[in-house]
């Protein structure tokens, strides 16, 4: 009987063949492994840094749509490391395995991860560049409600004011020259006299007398002295009494240099240059802070915030006062180029100095009078054009002849109102438009500043509030190692920007 030879072919084959199988799994569950680390550590991180962006200031969104993280969380000392423990806190509970169900029974540790480090290495303050933080965060809150009509007609006013020098002009002064110049036609003439004695002698007296000519814009100008706000305000006694000190506000701290400072640079905006920017800020401004006529809230530390913008004094009227002389000034030339533009009322002024000049007997003075009853006429006109404006009127930033109110006569006198108040042209809240936009950049972002902090420090739980304490961006440094002998180093940087 033959005995069948066997041989081990096969066995040899499949062993070698599960020696490779095995060998690539084994390489592939280690590369899973690697793979899944460094993976599972970005992913940590990124969620760890929207936990910590997650903890934006409640209060500063309510009140003036802007997120922030407040790195004090609620202490008086703000700084990048407590905004770096929180993201070590967060870190470490999402690496612990200490919430899953049973984890020593049912899951062995695939990873072994391990936090070794946090850094913020960089960070954004919304106070860095003297307020461009600020300035750039709430023009992008603003994007949203663009008014693109309203856009356009600020660029018109702007190019009205530019184009005949509104705000250069010094009207004020133009006409004081122009009183002095009066002055030098004044001059003294010999007058000789005779009396009789008798039927047949006399004496001869001589005199000298003064001849001048009578100012007929005086009484206006007493007004000026007076003050123009008494004059557009109907009841000044009802206006805000509120004062603010500015020792310790954003804008103090930052010139003495008691400011958190960041070292993250903030880039252009692709899709928003600087009048457009300049235009949003604006618009944030005038829906967040007060201005006269807007004084509902009565939460504000000041009820004329806008004006304290373009004032910068410590108190509410001495903030109007600045804003409605400034308003008035530029109202003031305005209505000074349209009369001389007016062949009429020119033709008007200069027959009354004619006669003014005449009846004085110095003929040669009726030009410098035509010049000061023009200005005199303006300066009333301007009057009656704030007065309108506070009283929640418009007015016109050019008039024509059928915008114009009073008459020479009138004018004189500011008196004869005899026309409703205008509701063609622009309000209060515009001439605060273009007031801000010739407002220095570096002032009106300070200034603003200042009645954000201050506002929230008069809201519960925020009396420490620190607007440099809040931070817009930050670039982090996290460091993981694995129990199997991998580390992995990730940079990542977030904020809130939308743009």
């Amino acid at each position: 009987m033959l005995k069948r030879k066997e041989n081990a072919y096969l066995t040899v084959y499949l062993s070698l063949i599960l020696a490779v199988v095995l060998s690539l799994c084994l390489t592939l569950i280690e590369g899973t492994r690697k793979n899944a680390f460094y993976l599972d550590t970005e992913c940590i991180t990124d969620i760890g840094l929207n936990s910590v962006l997650a903890e934006y200031h409640r209060e500063l969104l309510d009140q003036y749509n802007l997120f922030a993280i407040d790195s004090s969380y609620g202490t008086a000392l703000p700084g990048v490391q407590n905004t770096g423990n929180r993201l070590e806190f967060y870190l470490k509970h999402n690496m612990s395995r200490d919430d899953v169900f049973l984890d020593w029974l049912l899951y062995r540790d695939f990873l072994g991860m391990k936090l070794e480090s946090v850094a913020v290495k960089k960070a954004r303050f919304l106070t860095d560049g003297s307020g461009d933080v600020f300035r750039r965060r709430a023009a992008e809150a603003m994007w949203d409600d663009l008014n693109i009509s309203l856009l356009e007609e600020w660029g018109d006013w702007m190019k009205t004011v530019t184009s005949e020098q509104l705000t250069e002009r010094d009207i004020a002064e133009e006409k004081k020259r122009l009183d002095e110049e009066l002055k030098d036609y004044e001059r003294e003439e010999q007058i000789t006299e005779r009396q009789w004695i008798t039927e047949t002698q006399w004496i001869t007296e001589t005199q000298w007398i003064t001849i001048t000519v009578d100012n007929p814009t005086d009484h206006l100008e007493a007004i000026r002295r007076k003050g123009i706000l008494s004059m557009v305000v109907e009841n000044t006694s009802q206006l805000s009494n509120k004062k603010f000190s500015s020792e310790n506000a954003i804008s103090s701290r930052l010139q003495r240099n008691e400011c958190n400072k960041g070292n993250l640079v903030l880039e252009d905006s692709p899709d928003m240059d600087e009048l457009l920017e300049q235009f949003l800020f604006q618009e944030y401004l005038l829906r967040y802070l007060g201005f006269y006529g807007t004084e509902s809230n009565k939460d504000h530390v000041l009820d004329y915030q806008i004006e304290y913008l373009l004032g910068g004094k410590d108190t509410d009227v001495e903030n109007l006062k600045y804003v409605v002389n400034r308003i008035f000034a530029v109202r003031e030339a305005a209505n000074t180029v349209y009369l001389y533009s007016d062949q009429e009322k020119c033709a008007i002024a200069e027959a009354a100095a004619s006669v003014l000049a005449t009846l004085a007997t110095i003929p040669e003075a009726a030009d410098v009078l035509k010049h000061i009853l023009l200005l005199g006429w303006a300066f009333a006109e301007s009057i009656y054009d704030v007065k309108c404006l506070m009283s929640g009127a418009r007015v016109p930033l050019m008039k024509r002849s059928d915008t114009w109110h009073y008459g020479l006569e009138h004018a004189l006198n500011i008196g004869g109102v005899s026309k409703d108040m205008s509701s063609e042209g622009m309000a209060y809240e515009d001439y605060l438009r273009v007031l801000l936009a010739l407002e220095d950049k570096k002032n009106m972002n300070l200034r603003a500043m200042d009645m954000v902090e201050a506002d929230l420090r008069n809201t519960p739980g925020n009396h420490t509030f620190r607007l440099d304490g809040c931070i817009d961006a930050l670039e982090v440094k996290v460091c993981v190692k694995s129990a199997y002998g991998y580390d992995c180093e990730i940079i990542r940087q977030k904020g809130y920007s939308t743009q």
